[in-house]
């Protein structure tokens, strides 16, 4: 393989599985597409237009080098909540059987002579560092925007962002200073898209988007649905509770997630209230009991009460009429 076919390869894979995508979009031409194909075609154009500067940067002779990991620090904004790397790792295997055949992108350090900064390549440079050897790179010049964009495209070509790590890649892009318009084009999004996934990360506390981890199966919809319920304090109380069982760390991601949204969409349990009656005069005792879902009235009648009971019982089609006809009036 060429250097040219190797370097390129840094964006084909994207290109073919967007444009698969892309392809639900065609034959309805007045359709809007939704947010997902939209994202996708978004993509899908950054990528044709990454390959061109590619070649561009080819022609002035850009090159492939060894640089040693040791020397490489990653990018100054986090994407994965789980970025481990362990040995029986596909991408690692193929690496030890094929060699690294996609170089990765680094830049000089901006404040550190003599080392580079990751743009895009995280999990190959990882890969690398576990089997102990040098790293073939591409150093680029690149801006802080440029690098944060490059990071975007690796996370659409290679191994996609949970829903999740999205909106908490999205919302540290803000943290750090970066303009709605650079985040868009780090995440292949718009701006209406990119609204939800900042609402997204911005609703749930970080202790427990932590606890849950990335829960790659979990899309927009769910974690919406998360956010809006945990905002309130009891409901935040619930999940904090739930993720500190010990038995929490053991189950799958998702499995973690479903576990959270099924306590905290669960309803609360209403106290029981709990009423004692008596006459001004008579021997009967009403003791009543309300828990929300159910109203018990029980007597105690003796003496000259002692028909209380049937007498209230035959009158009760009455008082319900009386009932309804009062609240039909109050609405």
């Amino acid at each position: 393989m060429s250097r040219r076919d190797k370097l390129t390869g840094i964006f084909a894979d994207t290109s073919r599985e967007l444009a698969a995508a892309n392809i639900l979009g065609q034959g309805d031409e007045n359709r809007v597409l939704a947010g997902p194909v939209r994202t996708m075609g978004l993509a899908l154009d950054r990528m044709d237009q990454e390959a061109r500067e590619l070649q561009e940067a080819l022609k002035a002779g850009e090159k492939v080098v060894e640089l040693d990991p040791g020397l490489i620090d990653s990018s100054f904004v986090r994407d994965r909540l789980d970025d481990e790397l362990a040995s029986t790792d596909d991408l690692v295997r193929s690496i030890e059987e094929n060699g690294q055949e996609v170089p990765i992108l680094v830049r000089q350090h901006p404040d550190i002579e003599g080392r580079y900064q990751v743009a895009y390549g995280h999990r190959r440079l990882r890969a690398v560092r576990l089997m102990k050897r040098k790293v073939r790179a591409v150093v680029r010049t690149l801006t802080n925007n440029e690098l944060v964009v490059a990071q975007g495209i690796e996370n659409s070509a290679r191994k996609d962002l949970s829903y999740i790590e999205r909106s908490l890649f999205a919302t540290s892009l803000e943290n750090h200073g970066f303009g709605r318009d650079v985040i868009m084009q780090a995440l292949s999004t718009d701006k209406t898209e990119l609204s939800k996934l900042l609402s997204v990360a911005k609703g749930i506390p970080g202790d427990i988007v932590k606890a849950v981890g990335a829960a790659p199966s979990m899309g927009r919809r769910r974690w919406m649905e998360l956010a809006e319920k945990i905002s309130e304090p009891k409901v935040m109380e619930t999940a904090r509770n739930v993720i500190q069982d010990p038995e929490f760390g053991a189950l799958s991601s998702d499995e973690r997630f479903m576990l959270v949204l099924a306590e905290v969409s669960k309803k609360p349990r209403r106290e029981q209230k709990v009423i004692e009656w008596k006459p001004n005069h008579g021997t009967i005792a009403a003791k009543i009991k309300d828990n929300g879902n159910a109203y018990t009235l029980s007597l105690k009648t003796a003496g000259v009460d002692e028909g209380f009971g049937a007498y209230l019982t035959a009158r009760l089609d009455d008082l319900y009429a009386d009932w309804a006809n009062r609240k039909s009036k109050q609405e």
